[in-house]
């Protein structure tokens, strides 16, 4: 570790994204704190030592990272001041900038002591639902008692103040293709579609396309995945028929291919929307063809609190390692029920992080990532399962994680172990991404 507690040093050839060179200064509830160009908010407040970004909107339960993307959904900040305060971001899509001012949310009076987790003392007295029979009565307690109480807690960001000064702008284009996606199948789709003369547009919320590409072993035509994106993306540059489209969301696909994508184009350096450029642009697409290539998101894995700072998906932990030099804890234990933790284990373990198991609910599988991960003596536990966390500080600190055999169908967990460390890295399986398709 590095002067701050989670950053990787340098030599241990992690933190692919950010320049260490370019240090930033920024603050976190009034806390100055330090991070790099490439880092975002998420990953530079971790790298700082602070593991609860949130609250629980009912129990006030303290959280922390689960995920590094959209789906992110505790890390809720408010970023920015005055009339230039948005609340509600997650700080895993917040790309950090030199004076960045961020803010927790759904706390009183601060993120570290909050008086509403006194909810969770008295959660019996607040079953779901409660309220819709509780607030009944007397009639006359309504206006002056319930409502106003019930207002002050509901929402989680504080609105900005004042009038926006910031100018936006929309567009209409028509295209033969729209391409949802810059990963490795929407950089495939836009390659092919291209080179057959389609006007294509392709769009994808981060900041780079490649999706999960820099953290994947797999070869694509004998090429690291990497390499590959490189000769793609440079293709699709080169290309006149294509507009690539990134740090921009679809977010609507309505009748006969008629969709919106949101690009934000000054969220990542305020210098630019204070110079005249639009902060973000509405595109009104009426497109030929949709093709969908938002991937998968990693599912969690069920156990007694788990949802206390610490627990966070595989691909999260991962992502944290290789992308921004950034350790998820000093010991962890990897919980699976498939083969793509053991990737995680063995990045984490290059990079000095340590493991102190692998729990695969499985019985006896068998792979060739299983058996690199015996050779570099990680332990794996086969047929069982995390049964829980023991937590200090209120909980929001992990120090022990509970150990069970795993037997499908049986409710309570006997033979119980227990094994220190400070965070859980979680791998459920993955869902397909599937809500334009939807929608």
């Amino acid at each position: 570790m590095t002067g701050n507690p989670y950053r990787l040093p340098d030599e241990s050839g992690t933190g692919r994204l950010i320049d260490r060179k370019k240090p930033l200064t920024f603050t976190f509830d009034g806390k100055k704190m330090t991070g790099f160009a490439g880092d975002t908010l998420a990953s530079a407040v971790m790298a700082n030592g602070r593991r609860v970004m949130g609250r629980s909107f009912k129990y006030h339960r303290p959280r922390g990272l689960i995920t590094l993307g959209s789906e992110e959904p505790n890390a809720l900040v408010g970023v920015g001041s005055g009339s230039r305060h948005e609340p509600n971001l997650r700080a895993t899509q917040v790309e950090l900038y030199d004076g960045l001012v961020a803010v927790s949310q759904n706390r009183w009076p601060s993120l570290d002591f909050d008086v509403g987790i006194i909810n969770n003392a008295l959660s019996r007295l607040f079953p779901s639902g409660f309220y819709y029979k509780t607030f009944m009565w007397p009639k006359a307690f309504w206006h002056k008692v319930y409502e106003p109480i019930i207002r002050h807690a509901a929402g989680l960001g504080v609105a900005p103040e004042g009038v926006d000064p910031d100018i936006y702008e929309q567009m209409h284009v028509h295209c033969d293709v729209l391409i949802v996606g810059g990963g490795v199948a929407g950089l495939a789709a836009a390659r092919a579609a291209s080179v057959n003369g389609k006007r294509v547009m392709i769009c994808d919320e981060a900041p780079r396309l490649g999706g999960v590409a820099d953290v994947s072993d797999e070869l694509i035509d004998g090429q690291s995945q990497l390499d590959w994106l490189t000769g793609q993306t440079a293709a699709l540059a080169k290309a006149d028929n294509v507009h690539v489209m990134t740090r921009s969301t679809v977010i609507g696909h309505y009748h006969h291919n008629y969709l919106m994508v949101l690009e934000r184009l000054a969220d990542h350096d305020p210098q630019l929307a204070q110079s005249g450029m639009p902060r973000h642009r509405l595109w009104k697409v009426r497109t030929g063809k949709v093709i969908l290539a938002s991937g998968a998101s990693e599912r969690t894995l069920t156990f007694a609190n788990n949802d206390r700072p610490g627990v966070m998906l595989s691909s999260a932990a991962r992502m944290l390692v290789e992308r921004y030099g950034v350790a998820p804890g000093l010991m962890g234990v990897i919980f699976a029920n498939n083969d793509d933790a053991y990737h995680t284990a063995l990045r984490l373990k290059k990079a000095g992080v340590g493991v102190a198991k692998i729990v695969d609910v499985r019985e006896n599988p068998r792979s060739d990532i299983i058996s690199a991960a015996s050779d570099a003596g990680i332990e794996t536990l086969f047929g069982h399962a995390v049964a829980g966390v023991e937590t200090r500080s209120g909980g929001k600190q992990i120090e022990r994680v509970k150990i069970a055999p795993y037997v499908p169908g049986r409710g309570r967990v006997v033979d119980e172990t227990t094994v220190a460390a400070d965070f859980v890295a979680v791998a459920g399986g993955w869902n397909p991404v599937a809500h334009l398709w939807c929608h």
